[in-house]
């Protein structure tokens, strides 16, 4: 049976999903009311998934033919923001990741009289993403808090990554599972609580998902999603959490894009690995749920009860963890093993220590101080259960001990793996680097939380973590109109409950043994500090209770203690160490006055409202009086949940209750991958059901699975299409069903540049050139006034091809045997090489050759995005062949072959694909590396990110690509020998071809052969003693400046444009509103056959000019037509014809024109009247000619009729008028607008040290520094620099 690997998120089409079902393709399912495929259980995300239709080989995974074995690189980046709230919201599903196509106009908010300006909130798709690595206490504090204060502004949206298969519980509180065993009480919110959030496109989240890499140049993370779903489906909108089973999907991969990262990953506990038995059957550690339902289940055996539970560690996790050995009351006997010689050596003194000890031993556990265990004893029960478990441990010091189960609490350690990975800098004890900002090293990066290195120091406690959170959520909503907030040394008071024991330690509570930190107390260096303080000790031994306060030396201040047994003066005590203020009452007052407290809270009204009452989540006294007096809140249950007081370790609560019931006395009485919005398909999944399906046109398509079946597409959705098209079928470009859905780089075979000219780019295969060649390229260039410049990737690029030019350029370059580049297209670009062994004596290998042919081999073809290459002929590698998207080296025995390399923003280093291949076998190996990336790689995806997202790296494509382990190997080479063996010059094919000429017409109106036709004006080298005022007269062939755009100038002996200003010049005009005084009058402008459409091809586009004015006439069939200025003020661009048209599915009848150079969508719709509505409705009558993605342009709309003579008639005012307003020459870019060029500074230098050297030298003429600063600039009696065609254009697609 045939194998294909397809992925669908939708299968109504019943004979799809028998066809793909018939061919051996399995469908992997998304939640969004996805059907069920018997034997196949749905994922919570899509993706590509391999079937062997063959027997499984021991260790390729599953037991039987057809199970899916492995995923292959489905990698879904997700590109749009979360929808936006509303009474009905837009169905979104949780593969979208909060993604949603919903797209929205923003108008500017009405304020009258004095009031304040608010902003509107910005599109959901103007929003930045903000992911959080993490889904901990932290990240619930950080994610709470920037919800509160984004609420406003709405300026980010939230994605949440969660490693554990729950949402964010209460870590502190993690014994008490034990006793209610409901993981539910645990939870920080409740579920309820994340549907909200998501519903009002705040807020996504995935669980069970692990963030396995980040890329800080590209700004996206590679996530891992292991969840084990059951047989039947579950539809929801969110993740899945694991269920019991055997069978175990893989991972399902993908690349998430981000603005903002923000890593809480948190810490991990300390396994004691160098320990011999430590990963037996009864080792266990303690710090998430996981680990605590693995203790209940294996204690619960038969042949555990009654045994002695162990406990290694005397922290505060050792003792959190002896306590729920207690709770679970399977063990006869717990004990606790403590290297040091007292518990809590972190927090408490040796006397205090001792004391907790003692209560700890009253209690019934046993603890035994400085024991290090050896050796864990196991063995097996073969009668029980025939499986190995613990049996005892044997110490250092000799003795040992029967135990029938041991966990481990020695301590928790950064978890900054991740961060190491990527680059980000960290400290060497453990813990990403932060600033005061909690900015990593990379910026864009944040960390907070245990995980995070502030002054090279982490903290295991949570209210650290919690200002962290609240310092990042205020600086990243609030620092924009206030002044950002820093992170200082946090408090590490702690208040805890262990094993019944209240136990508390505030301040510097070691200044008496390490001398003070506080900067109330001068240090004087090392111990001595210790002469500053004085320690105040109270001990009551019948009663439990110790109490150690630290004050100055004169006893003014107090700056730290620890309690043991009453701690009801914590939060008073902690208050007063934070304020440092002076004491009004004597030392020895705390003391005796401390029972003056109580747990009800009774005192609590004596409390300064800045006093913190929670120092778990950072909660004041201020912050609950508030919430009861404004009437959010009415129970103590409302209390917790609106200012998270009580959440954490509940030490406070009787604090907090006191302050609730004394105000109410008072008072007397709550990350889609979607391509784009038109479909719920990855880039993956559309090209496998085009593939399967055969389909060819966009309508088609559209049709059979897009949202809407009679939609045009968008800008993203149109080229992404085009691209599977052309890389399925090998269609040309411009045919005629193919033309509409082209970007302006394919659209006509050359990179726009910012002038809205365009790159001619012959193919030098290799590098390797002819002289006869070379003298057809200069002619070229000579001829039409081209500027020239050898690239890396050893061709020559010629720049500043007008539209209309094109064709005759590009006959020239035919006629002489020269081929298109395709250095407009995302396909092959170059294959660099060196000389080889054609004339280096040290090479081993023919690079030229080999280079020559991948190169014919491979140009045209149609990928996710560009690809490079190179080969060198040795290992001197001059060709650099190991940064390249497929790089060959020649060794003595054949090629080693890199691949997933490139240069530009994030250079990455190829990785070994094969070595020593032989000659015969590189192409096919290239031939299935290549069509698999096409396959599945996702829209715009280079190779590096592919391969780095790819699920297992190299050693999985090695898999596929080398020992075909999914046995699609054939399939591959034939797929690529298809698309080799038609190709075709995609501008031999225009210049035979007087239909596709048509094209490229300037103006629909003109004749091309009239003098404003005519081609850009021409320079000839002059001689060398010419001047530079003689050079400037031989530019012949000047074009009147009403055909162009931005002022041409000389540089070097050659023509460029001018310097872009930083602004456009147009800013603050509104050209919907603009009226005219002269009458309007309807004139016919061109004949409606130069904007046929068809059922294939629903729209068309035109420039036409009237006289000195360019505007732009769209066709979209049945909609009827649109004329609007060809000026997209952004940046002065003659350009608007040139763009797509798309629509919006979920707002009907909006259509949108897109600029080509900076995509800001004009929306088409036919002007009412000459101003447009006040109230600045999203009527599209209301919005004709607003900019949907930047609500500070627009452009002018004119209306426009087809009548009986199949003329097109624009009502226009006069000639004159209108060209003062819109006419060519009044938005020329001129040189000198952007003020004095980028390197006049430094020129000016050079010519200085120029001048100073040449007065020490006598009879040597000095050699003028090149101009590469400002210009020459027009005089009197001079020629006027030369304009050519508008453009607002971005650079070279390299």
């Amino acid at each position: 049976m045939e194998n294909v690997i397809a992925v669908v998120d939708r299968t109504e089409d019943v004979e799809l999903r028998g066809e793909m079902m018939e061919r051996g393709v399995m469908e992997m399912i998304a939640p969004d009311e996805a059907p069920v495929i018997e034997g196949i259980s749905p994922l919570v995300r899509s993706n590509t998934v391999t079937v062997e239709n063959s027997p499984v080989k021991s260790g390729r995974g599953g037991d039987e033919a057809g199970i899916a074995t492995s995923i292959n690189p489905g990698i879904q980046e997700a590109k749009a923001m979360q929808s936006p709230p509303s009474s009905k919201p837009a169905k979104s599903t949780q593969d979208e990741e909060g993604i949603s196509s919903a797209s929205s106009s923003n108008g500017a908010s009405t304020t009258t009289n004095d009031r304040p300006i608010t902003p509107a909130s910005p599109a959901p798709e103007s929003r930045k993403r903000i992911v959080i690595a993490g889904l901990g206490m932290v990240a619930v504090a950080f994610i709470e808090k920037l919800l509160k204060l984004d609420e406003r502004r709405n300026e980010y949206s939230l994605l949440v990554l969660g490693e554990e298969p729950h949402i964010a519980y209460n870590r502190v509180g993690l014994t008490s599972y034990f006793e209610h065993r409901e993981v539910e009480r645990l939870y920080l919110n409740p579920q309820s609580w994340y549907d909200d959030q998501y519903k009002l496109g705040k807020l996504n989240y995935m669980l069970s998902t692990t963030v396995a890499g980040i890329d800080p140049v590209g700004k996206v993370v590679t996530v891992h999603s292991t969840i084990n779903v059951p047989a039947t489906p579950i539809i929801t909108k969110y993740p899945i959490a694991p269920i019991s089973g055997d069978a175990q999907p893989p991972p399902v991969v993908n690349t998430i894009p981000y603005d903002i990262l923000v890593i809480a990953t948190g810490s991990s506990a300390l396994a004691p690995t160098s320990t011999p038995g430590h990963a037996a059957p009864g080792v266990f550690l303690y710090r998430a749920l996981g680990d605590l339902d693995g203790l209940i289940t294996y204690s619960s055996q038969p042949h555990i009860k009654g045994s002695t539970g162990a406990v290694v560690g005397g922290g505060l996790l050792g003792l959190e963890a002896a306590k729920a050995m207690l709770d679970l009351a399977n063990f006869g006997k717990v004990v606790i093993f403590d290297k040091n010689k007292w518990v809590l050596s972190r927090q408490l003194d040796e006397d205090a220590g001792r004391l907790v000890g003692e209560k700890i031993r009253q209690l019934g556990v046993d603890l035994m101080s400085e024991k290090r265990v050896k050796v864990i004893k196991t063995k097996k029960y073969e009668v029980e259960t025939g499986t190995e478990g613990v049996v005892g441990v044997e110490f250092e010091d000799g003795g040992e001990m029967d135990i029938g189960c041991i966990c481990y609490a020695i301590g928790i350690k950064p978890r900054d793996e991740l961060a190491r990975a990527a680059g980000l800098s960290c400290s060497e004890r453990g813990g990403i680097l932060v600033n005061d900002e909690l900015q990593t090293s990379s910026p864009g990066i944040y960390a907070i939380g245990e995980c995070a290195s502030w002054n090279k120091e982490t903290y295991g406690l949570i209210a650290p973590g919690v200002e962290m959170a609240d310092v990042l959520a205020f600086n990243l909503t609030q620092a924009k109109s206030h002044t950002s907030r820093t992170f200082k040394r946090p408090d590490l008071s702690t208040k805890l409950k262990l094993l019944g024991v209240d136990v508390a330690s505030f301040g510097d509570y070691f200044a008496d043994r390490d001398g003070p930190s506080s900067v109330m107390v001068p240090r004087r260096g090392g111990k001595g500090g210790t002469q500053q303080v004085k320690a105040l000790t109270y001990k009551d031994p019948f009663a439990g209770v110790y109490k150690k306060y630290i004050f100055t030396a004169d006893g003014k201040k107090l700056l730290g203690g620890m309690m043991i047994g009453d701690t009801r003066d914590y939060i008073k005590l902690v208050a007063m160490v934070k304020n440092k203020k002076e004491l009004d009452v004597p030392p020895g007052e705390f003391i005796l006055g401390s029972k003056k407290s109580g747990d009800d809270g009774e005192d609590a009204d004596e409390l300064d409202d800045d006093t913190q009452i929670c120092s778990c989540h950072n909660v004041t006294k201020g912050d609950i009086v508030q919430v009861v007096k404004d009437g959010s809140c009415k129970s103590i249950g409302e209390v917790k949940a609106c200012t998270k007081a009580g959440t954490g370790c509940a030490g406070c609560m009787p604090l907090v209750q006191g302050i609730f019931n004394c105000e109410m006395k008072k008072l007397g009485v709550e990350v889609s991958n979607h391509l784009c919005p038109h479909f719920a398909y990855s880039r993956i999944d559309l090209f496998n059901i085009i593939s399967v399906k055969k389909y060819t046109t966009l309508p088609e398509v559209m049709s059979a699975i897009g949202k809407t079946p009679d939609s045009l597409g968008c800008e993203v959705c149109k080229p992404a299409l085009a691209s599977i098209f052309a890389s399925l079928h090998n269609h040309h470009v411009l045919s005629t069903p193919h033309a509409h859905l082209q970007d302006t780089n394919d659209k006509y075979l050359g990179n726009i540049q910012r002038n809205g000219t365009f790159s001619v780019v012959p193919r030098v295969a290799g590098g390797e050139i002819t002289p006869d060649k070379l003298i057809v390229i200069g002619n070229v260039a000579k001829k039409y006034g081209l500027y020239c410049k050898i690239t890396g990737g050893q061709r020559i690029d010629m720049f500043g091809a007008r539209k209309q030019d094109l064709v005759d350029i590009w006959t020239t370059l035919v006629a002489a045997g020269m081929e298109s580049g395709h250095a407009y297209a995302k396909s092959l670009r170059t294959i660099k090489s060196c000389v080889g062994t054609t004339w280096c004596r040290f090479g081993v290998g023919d690079s030229v050759g080999l280079a020559i042919r991948l190169e014919n081999r491979y140009k045209s073809i149609r990928s996710p995005h560009k690809l490079k290459s190179a080969v060198s002929g040795c290992v001197r590698e001059c060709a650099e062949a190991q940064n390249k998207d497929f790089g060959l080296i020649a060794t003595d025995k054949g090629y080693n072959i890199y691949v997933g390399g490139n240069g530009g923003s994030k250079p990455r280093h190829g990785d070994l694909l094969i070595k020593d291949c032989p000659p015969d076998e590189v192409i096919p190996i290239l031939d299935r590396y290549l069509m698999f990336y096409i396959r599945t790689a996702d829209r715009l995806q280079r190779t590096a990110r592919w391969l780095e997202a790819l699920p297992g790296g190299v050693k999985y494509l090695r898999e596929v690509i080398l020992e075909d382990k999914l046995g699609i190997a054939k399939d591959l080479e034939e797929q690529m020998s298809v698309l080799v063996s038609t190709y075709f010059c995609e501008w031999a094919e225009v210049v035979h071809d007087q239909a596709k000429q048509e094209r490229f017409r300037q103006f629909a109106n003109i004749d091309p052969k009239s003098a404003s036709g005519e081609a850009l004006a021409t320079i000839t080298p002059p001689p060398e003693s010419e001047n530079e005022k003689e050079l400037e007269a031989r530019l012949v062939r000047p074009v009147d400046l009403a055909d162009n755009g931005i002022e041409i100038i000389q540089e070097r002996g050659q023509l460029r444009p001018a310097y872009w200003p930083s602004g456009s010049g147009s800013e603050g005009i509104d050209f919907r509103s603009l009226t005219f005084t002269g009458p309007m009058s309807w004139e016919p402008i061109i004949h409606s056959s130069k904007l046929e459409t068809s059922d294939t091809a629903p729209t068309a586009s035109v420039a036409v000019k009237r006289g000195d004015t360019q505007l732009a006439i769209f066709h979209v069939r049945g909609r009827g037509y649109f004329a609007t200025q060809q000026m997209c003020p952004h940046k002065r661009a003659f350009v608007l014809s040139d763009g797509l048209i798309g629509d919006d599915p979920s707002k009907p009848g909006q259509l949108w024109v897109s600029c080509p150079q900076h995509k800001r969508n004009f929306e088409l719709a036919p002007p009412t009247s000459t101003t447009p509505s006040s109230d600045n409705s999203c009527h599209p009558q209301a919005m004709a000619g607003g900019c949907i993605t930047d609500p500070a342009l627009s452009v002018k709309m004119f209306k426009v009729e087809l009548r009986d003579d199949e003329m097109l008639y624009i009502e226009l005012p006069p000639v004159e008028e209108l060209d003062a307003v819109l006419g060519t020459k009044r938005w020329i870019v001129r040189d000198g607008e952007a003020g004095e060029g980028p390197f006049g500074s430094l020129d000016r230098k050079l010519e200085k040290e120029r001048e100073e050297r040449m007065k020490g030298m006598k009879g040597r003429k000095g050699v003028k520094v090149a101009d590469g600063g400002s210009p020459p600039k027009t005089s009197p009696g001079k020629k006027e620099g030369i304009i050519v065609g508008g453009g607002c254009g971005v650079g070279v697609d390299w």
